[in-house]
């Protein structure tokens, strides 16, 4: 799968990954595919919780060069 965007949060702390992420979502057309690279423990944790409250799919993660690398495909809702 080709990412549409990309948002390197590698070396930013919780929150700024999702906020990262969320600020290039808003964006997007829907259905358009987010790449992001983080290093923040939490971010395994916050980007899937982030997804499932604001409407997009949280499509999976993997471990890539030392980094999480997290595909979002922007959904046609956005949550307030």
């Amino acid at each position: 799968m080709t990412p549409d965007r990309e948002v390197d949060a590698r070396g930013l702390l919780c929150p700024l990954p999702v906020l990262r992420a969320r600020k290039v979502l808003e964006g997007m057309a829907p259905g358009e595919v987010l790449r992001v690279l983080a290093t923040d423990a939490m971010a395994a944790i916050d980007l899937p919780h982030f997804c499932s409250q604001a409407g997009h799919d949280h499509l999976g993660s993997r471990i890539e060069d030392g980094a999480q690398v997290h595909l979002i495909r922007r959904g046609d809702r956005v949550a307030a």
